[in-house]
């Protein structure tokens, strides 16, 4: 196996900057997620890595080897598409097959190594039926299938479960990451789903408009966003937001909005009075709230809100509420025994160690 560096990557469309500069360094065996909304330039740096984009500026290395100049097939990578894209008039044996044919590996061989991917994955007996046979996790199974028999030095997945229906997805989410450990490979897997991103990288590169914005494990980037984008994009249901401005009383900081007011604890004013800022954006995860009296929230700090249940979503073990505070609109996560009610008020409890404050000019976190 191998890393994989980008050094200074860039891509331009005509006057279309779709991925500025992105240095990146893909540890060996690693499992990376590049996660972002539509448009944001993930699948194009994939591209980029496996050679079927050109490179505009910078260095791409897979190994020790730069691979700017070097073509596709000559990368050692192979690559899962979102479509799957098997021959559909080719039996499965012969789509997993189908490289190494046109390699002209022995036959001997081929035949070992589709045997062992068919077994990895669990599809030996379907390895006589056509693609249309198949459901859509079996041609997934495929289509990993053929990457496998190619023991590349790199996978790359572009958005590869997202054809899948809910239930199947998180099942093949699953398989995925036993088959990264059992393979030990590099890999690295585009997605727009943040659970997806969640739930499979060891590290995840968060990107927005062709910059990355965040690069982390998984609950680094979820506890600690660097700035408001990644803070709304991570997480769900999303984080809470409002717009505040910092009121000071008798020695004490306190979180000012048009209806709220909440005294933040020693070491959270001393970080806000050296911003010398004076508008910020007030963040909370709605997992974050609990009831009055029945969590930790409320008998830490001890910071209490009252807001109208608008909407009850039950979903479970928990139950998502959509609340009003008399201007502002919150979305909090309780557990399914809550006492709230529907148009009545409920008193909830903030954890104070789990807040966020976001600079209100260009959304960089305070804490």
């Amino acid at each position: 196996m191998a890393n994989v560096l980008l050094r200074d990557v860039t891509k331009r469309f005509d006057e279309v900057v779709a991925v500025d500069s992105i240095n990146l360094e893909i540890a060996d065996k690693e499992f990376l997620v590049l996660v972002g909304p539509s448009g944001c330039g993930k699948t194009t740096t994939l591209r980029m890595i496996a050679g079927l984009e050109e490179i505009t500026e910078g260095e791409i290395f897979i190994g020790d080897q730069l691979v700017n100049d070097l073509a596709s097939k000559d990368r050692n990578i192979a690559m899962v598409f979102q479509s799957y894209a098997l021959y559909p008039h080719m039996k499965v044996f012969d789509n997993m097959a189908f490289g190494m044919k046109m390699r002209k590996v022995p036959k001997e061989e081929i035949e070992t190594r589709v045997t062992k991917a068919a077994n990895i994955l669990g599809i030996e007996n379907l390895l006589r039926r056509k693609p249309k046979q198949l459901s859509g996790g079996q041609r997934q199974r495929v289509a990993l299938g053929r990457a496998i028999v190619r023991d590349p030095q790199v996978f790359l997945f572009d958005e590869p479960l997202s054809n899948l229906d809910a239930k199947l997805r998180v099942q093949m989410r699953t398989e995925l990451k036993k088959l990264h450990e059992h393979l030990e490979t590099t890999a690295v897997y585009v997605t727009h789903d943040q659970v997806e991103a969640m739930t499979m990288g060891n590290r995840i590169v968060v990107m927005k408009d062709g910059i990355v914005q965040q690069v982390g494990r998984p609950l680094e980037i979820y506890k600690n966003p660097s700035n408001l984008f990644v803070a709304g994009f991570i997480g769900s249901p999303s984080m809470n937001f409002i717009p505040c401005r910092l009121l000071e009383e008798n020695s004490c900081l306190y979180i000012n909005t048009k209806d709220l007011k909440i005294p933040l604890p020693t070491t959270m004013a001393e970080k806000v009075r050296s911003t010398r800022e004076e508008d910020f954006i007030f963040g909370i995860r709605p997992e974050d709230f609990s009831e009055k009296g029945r969590g930790n929230g409320g008998t830490t700090e001890g910071v209490i809100i009252k807001a109208n249940v608008n909407v009850i979503e039950p979903i479970g073990k928990e139950i998502n509420l959509d609340l009003t505070t008399g201007v502002h609109s919150l979305t909090a996560v309780l557990n399914s025994d809550t006492q709230a009610r529907l148009h009545e008020d409920i008193e909830l409890a903030l954890d104070m160690e789990k807040i966020h404050l976001f600079l209100k000019e260009g959304g960089e976190a305070v804490f």
